[in-house]
């Protein structure tokens, strides 16, 4: 339920809005980016907070080279393991989430998530282009047929006279990934302690396995299929992990019903050829300073690098959701399990079976992995193969036996 619902804050009546400018900017220079959206805030009302976020400016970093220094979304830090850090400075970019509805025309009454970026004299020229480059790209995203329900769909944004973007997006849920694995973990946590006395049932445990399994897959297929139609259309995401996914439903008795959304697009790249050639924005200076330093010179070699490293993000986003909800509270966290993938072994998933065999904390995770002759080990060594040239592409994910009904 919404409470005290008021007008957004300090809107600009009557005025050119930045968000609403740029949208303009966007039908007279980019053809294929027109979408409908509301760029009037009287149409909005805004609820209570439900959350903020910040972002981190990281300097220097320790980890493969297929990662990068710059400025990332704190809560895939916390969630996913995003980066393994050695310095670490606050960035000026922090940003509210809030509830809400529109209040006027054909959409009355929808319920919203509003995404609220600082204005320039506290987040700094970051935050504008951030929240430019994130309407850009679900513009150009919703105006290509059909629409893909697997990624968040923005409803419009106005902006406010002390210079903050508020971005509008249909509330399709308020759990991400990876609050559903932490939520998962605890209650496995809780029903450890509780031993026989929960599953007095013997076929019980086997029935929750086999639903967290089916779950987890209709997940993972759901983010690819987001994935796959964001690189069909030239849009890399770049700030892929278990935050960014956002879930209709955490309750696994109804993953028939699950649709995983792809959210946070504040770094995703245009990956047309012509964009590539002529781009010099701070947002993918990183992304082809990496390709650059992996071989990839020519156009075409940059996009593949590109395509590659949203691929490199899956699969740890694989890894995560194959180990956490199928472990106790503590047994293994994101950090560490990247740590243990990448420097341990090396990237060596077979390696890394090995060890995980003969932990009995995570004989659900090889157990989940080993299905279909271990066609689990097998996808998630290909996503995150050390070679970005012998990745698969996404639709080659979604066609793996792992994500098919015969797996389970």
């Amino acid at each position: 339920m919404i409470s005290t619902l008021s007008p957004p804050p300090q809107f600009a009546r009557r005025s050119c809005l930045k968000i609403g400018c740029h949208i303009s900017y966007l039908s007279r220079n980019n053809g294929p980016c027109k979408a409908s959206l509301i760029t009037n805030s009287d149409a909005f009302e805004v609820g209570r907070l439900i959350g903020s976020y910040g972002l981190i400016n990281i300097t220097s970093y320790s980890g493969l080279q297929s990662e990068s220094p710059g400025m990332r979304n704190t809560m895939d830090l916390d969630f996913s393991g995003q980066f393994r850090v050695q310095d670490v400075g606050e960035g000026n970019v922090k940003i509210r989430l809030y509830e809400g509805r529109i209040a006027q025309g054909p959409l009355r009454g929808t319920s919203v998530i509003f995404k609220v970026y600082p204005g320039q004299q506290v987040g700094g020229v970051e935050a504008d282009m951030m929240a430019a480059n994130e309407l850009n790209a679900h513009a150009c995203l919703q105006n290509s047929k059909p629409v893909c329900n697997n990624i968040q769909l923005l409803l419009g944004g106005f902006e406010t006279k002390t210079g903050e973007q508020w971005l509008a997006f249909r509330n399709d849920g308020k759990y991400s990934a990876a609050d559903y694995a932490k939520i998962t973990t605890d209650k496995i946590s809780k029903d450890s302690v509780l031993g026989d006395k929960k599953f007095w049932n013997p076929f019980q445990r086997d029935e929750t396995i086999k639903r967290r399994r089916y779950y987890i897959v209709m997940l993972l297929r759901g983010t690819m299929r987001g994935l796959a139609y964001m690189h069909d259309n030239d849009r890399l995401h770049q700030s892929l992990g278990p935050a960014s996914v956002v879930l209709n439903t955490i309750a696994e008795k109804d993953a028939a019903y699950l649709v995983p959304r792809l959210r946070d697009l504040a770094f995703s790249v245009d990956v047309r050829y012509s964009s590539i050639e002529e781009d010099s924005g701070n947002l993918s200076k990183e992304l082809w300073r990496r390709a650059s330093a992996a071989g990839a010179f020519t156009t075409l070699e940059k996009r593949s690098y590109g395509i590659a490293d949203d691929i490199y993000e899956a699969g740890l986003l694989f890894a995560f959701l194959a180990f956490i909800p199928f472990c106790e509270a503590g047994a293994m966290d994101s950090i560490s399990l990247r740590r243990l993938l990448e420097n341990t072994f090396k990237l060596d998933l077979e390696a890394a079976r090995e060890y995980c065999s003969a932990d009995d904390r995570l004989s659900e995770t090889v157990k989940f992995l080993d299905l279909g002759n271990g066609s689990g080990w097998e996808l998630l060594q290909a996503m995150v193969n050390p070679d970005f040239r012998s990745r698969p592409i996404a639709e080659a994910v979604l066609n793996h036996r792992f994500l098919t009904d015969d797996t389970l």
